[in-house]
C-alpha cells in the first residue's frame, strides 16, 4: 500500500516568488562565475593546508610590503579573500536549500511512483474488465525488457 510522506502545493506565486529571489541573488552578486566542465580541474582548491598557506602569504606579504615586488596583486589577492570570506556563509545557505530542494523533489517523485507502482497493479487485475488492458501494456511497455533476435543482432566487424 503506497504511503504519502509528503504533501506539498506550490502555486504559482510561490513559484514566481522563489525564482524571483533566486533571480534577486544572482543580481545581489553579479560578478559570479560559471566555469566550463572540467575547468576546475586546473585550477589550485583552496580549502584545508591551501587555504592556511595562502592566507599567511598574503598576511606576511602586507606586513612586510618591501619584499613585495610591483607585479605582485597583493592586494587583488586581499580583496579575493574579503570575498570569499563574505561569499561562505552565503553558499553554505544555498547549500542548505538546495538539499532541502532536492529532498523535496525526491520525495515527491517518490511518492507518485509509489502510488503509480500500485495503480499499475490495478491495472493489471481488473483493467480489462473495464477495456483497459491496451493503456496497461502501452504504460507497462516502457519497463519491458525485450532481448534481441539473432536477425536484429549487431553483426560483427570483419
Amino acid at each position: 500500500m503506497s504511503a504519502n510522506r509528503i504533501s506539498l502545493s506550490v502555486s504559482q506565486q510561490q513559484k514566481q516568488a522563489a525564482l524571483d529571489g533566486v533571480a534577486a541573488v544572482r543580481a545581489a552578486v553579479p560578478g559570479l562565475i560559471a566555469l566550463a566542465p572540467g575547468e576546475g580541474r586546473e585550477l589550485y582548491h583552496f580549502v584545508n593546508r591551501n587555504e592556511l598557506f595562502g592566507r599567511g602569504v598574503v598576511s606576511a606579504l602586507e606586513a612586510h610590503p618591501q619584499i613585495v615586488p610591483p607585479s605582485l596583486d597583493v592586494a587583488g589577492a586581499r580583496a579575493d579573500l574579503d570575498a570569499l570570506d563574505a561569499l561562505r556563509p552565503v553558499l553554505a545557505e544555498v547549500a542548505r536549500l538546495h538539499a532541502m530542494l532536492e529532498d523535496t523533489v525526491t520525495l515527491l517523485g517518490h511518492d507518485v511512483m509509489d502510488v503509480a507502482y500500485d495503480g499499475y497493479q490495478q491495472l493489471k487485475l481488473s483493467g480489462a474488465a473495464h477495456g483497459l488492458e491496451d493503456l496497461r501494456r502501452e504504460l507497462g511497455s516502457q519497463f519491458s525488457r525485450t532481448r534481441r533476435t539473432r536477425s536484429e543482432e549487431v553483426p560483427e566487424p570483419a
